[in-house]
């Protein structure tokens, strides 16, 4: 579904991606990994279409949204469903109005249809009895549970989680895992997520890519990447302060 070719990003002397590149195959869950600053949210932002490359392709569904003008690239974005890190929960709505906020078809739908994809949404995450209150009244975890709700209602091909378990207890962690193997695993869906946490990538992945110095450096299944020979990755993977990977 989604092909990078030869990616390079810098921002003024500092070199972010280095011809990068990766295939997310149609219906799988592809994991992208590496340390904290090398480049995992910049490669995000190019494949969502929020930057360009210095050079480079970016072909999702065999169209380069690289080259592509603003209106096209705006309605293949409409492709893509995105779970941010903190939830991304606008404060003054409820939590019934963030979810209906994705939903597209929404100002040709009736008060009553609305309210029915919502609580439909909301069921799937577990969360039916919450749609009037407010993201201020949630804990962390039900705030990403509802950002994942608000996704589904928007029903994109492609869902993009940034950090999913970031900051979550690992029973919540858990939770959240499981509620994104729940979404992505109809066979339309494709799930693109960048994550520190080894136990996620290794339970929800189908591919699991390493990102290291600007590159792809290893691809593979969670056990192929467990079992590697590989010594950056086997340090990331590990967590070991002594190994090739420097701390600057």
């Amino acid at each position: 579904m989604i092909q990078l070719r030869g990616l390079y990003k810098s921002f003024a002397d500092k070199k972010v991606l280095q011809g990068l590149d990766l295939d997310i195959e149609s219906g799988q869950t592809t994991t992208i990994i590496g340390g904290s600053g090398s480049g995992k949210s910049v490669l995000f932002k190019h494949i969502i279409g929020l930057m360009k490359p210095d050079a480079g392709s970016i072909l999702v569904d065999g169209e380069d949204t690289v080259r592509m003008k603003e209106r096209d690239l705006y309605r293949l974005v409409g492709k893509f469903g995105m779970v941010f890190q903190g939830g991304a929960l606008f404060d003054s709505m409820t939590v019934g109005e963030n979810v209906a906020f994705g939903i597209p078809e929404r100002k040709g739908m009736t008060a009553a249809e609305i309210e029915a994809a919502v609580e439909s949404s909301l069921n799937q995450v577990g969360l039916s009895q919450v749609a009037h209150l407010l993201p201020a009244e949630l804990s962390g975890g039900m705030k990403k549970r509802v950002a994942i709700a608000r996704v589904i209602a928007k029903r994109p091909s492609i869902i993009m989680f940034d950090e999913p378990t970031t900051g979550l207890d690992p029973i919540m962690a858990d939770m959240i895992n499981d509620l994104i193997i729940k979404v992505s695993s109809a066979p339309e869906i494709t799930s693109i997520i960048i994550t520190h946490d080894m136990v996620s990538a290794y339970k929800i992945s189908d591919k699991i890519a390493v990102l290291f110095e600007g590159r792809i450096i290893e691809t593979g299944s969670p056990e192929e990447i467990r079992n590697t020979g590989n010594a950056i990755v086997r340090q990331f993977i590990e967590g070991k302060a002594e190994g090739p990977i420097q701390i600057r």
